[in-house]
């Protein structure tokens, strides 16, 4: 591919410096509109490209992957999520698929922290309060009560890179670490964190008062908190979720919470393809639920970075190199080698 400029669709903004970036590199066609791209929309834009660079906001399904032009060779997508990529009909039709992982440690478990000091600290509601009710009676030593993080039990689901990065915030707040994970890390991640590991994720549950989600969404954990297991819960504890919705059972969330099982939940991500729960609506406006527009990875320098990763991505690819963040479903190993594979 040498002289030759790579042909991509990018399906949303990204920040003017990527974009000039992107513009520069390769023939660029952006989606100025913003605005999640329908399949048709998708497969018209794609004529005579190489490269589809992706969103979450993007359904590559397999019905799509059937219908793209045979150009396009490459899926580089904007983000550290995958799910919305059907990575096996990918893999089956050539194509191979790309992230942007590692970039969005940091602003995430920023975010988780955050979220676990608003909910006990009552941060929304007392913003409220002034800003929206204008209720505010002044000082008083009853008022505005919550409950201190220090002493706490953390109970985190996912010890990757960015449960470590929350484990290592949450140990400075005086929680004590606890931690389920498919492995278990070593002494040396533990030790430092005074992390207690648990083989059983039900036994946790009853244990901790927050629990932390950080674990991708694979097959086995779609609803990895079950309905059974929200009811397992420690009574009067919470739930945060900065990763992905379909980790958990959300009505069983709404139905614990709502007969004050649980004390709340603070949430980046819930289920809202068709609106909204408008129970967990209610909860929010109750003050039981705080809900944040999915803006756990969303500074200017994350989304640079991912933007330069997706770039370097697509130019290592198209130079006949296996990328550096390849995604493969399970099961295989390597670049996809097939008529759509060559550099």
């Amino acid at each position: 591919m040498s002289g030759i400029r790579p042909r991509i669709l990018v399906t949303r903004r990204l920040p003017a410096t990527i974009e000039a970036r992107m513009a520069t590199l390769f023939e660029t066609d952006v989606n100025e509109a913003d605005v999640p791209l329908t399949a048709d929309d998708l497969i018209e834009g794609l004529a005579e490209k190489d490269v589809l660079v992706s969103s979450i906001t993007d359904r590559i399904d397999a019905g799509l992957i059937a219908r793209l032009p045979e150009t396009v060779r490459l899926i580089a997508q904007f983000g550290n999520g995958i799910d919305n990529v059907d990575l096996e009909a990918a893999w089956a039709a050539g194509l191979t698929v790309t992230n942007t992982p590692s970039v969005l440690t940091e602003d995430t478990a920023d975010m988780a922290l955050a979220l676990m000091l608003a909910l006990p600290r009552r941060l929304i509601e007392g913003s409220r309060m002034l800003v929206r009710d204008g209720a505010w009676a002044g000082w008083s030593p009853t008022s505005m009560l919550g409950h201190r993080l220090r002493g706490k039990a953390l109970g985190i689901v996912g010890m990757g890179r960015i449960g470590t990065a929350v484990a290592q915030r949450a140990r400075a707040f005086g929680l004590s670490i606890h931690y389920y994970s498919r492995n278990r890390r070593s002494p040396q991640v533990e030790e430092p964190l005074g992390a207690t590991y648990w083989a059983s994720l039900d036994a946790m549950l009853e244990a901790v008062d927050i629990v932390s989600l950080h674990t991708p969404l694979t097959r086995e954990t779609h609803h990895l908190l079950s309905a059974e297991r929200v009811r397992r819960m420690k009574p009067g504890s919470f739930v945060v979720n900065v990763s992905r919705p379909e980790l958990i059972d959300e009505p069983a969330l709404v139905a614990e919470i709502e007969s004050g099982h649980l004390s709340g939940a603070a949430l980046d991500v819930f289920e809202h393809r068709n609106g909204i729960n408008p129970r967990l609506l209610a909860l929010a406006d109750a003050n039981k639920v705080v809900m944040t527009a999915h803006m756990a990875s969303a500074t200017l320098e994350a989304r640079i970075e991912m933007g330069e990763a997706v770039i370097v991505n697509i130019r290592t690819f198209m130079d006949g190199h296996q990328p550096p963040h390849l995604v493969l479903p399970e099961g295989q190993t390597g670049l996809a080698r097939s008529a759509r594979a060559g550099g």
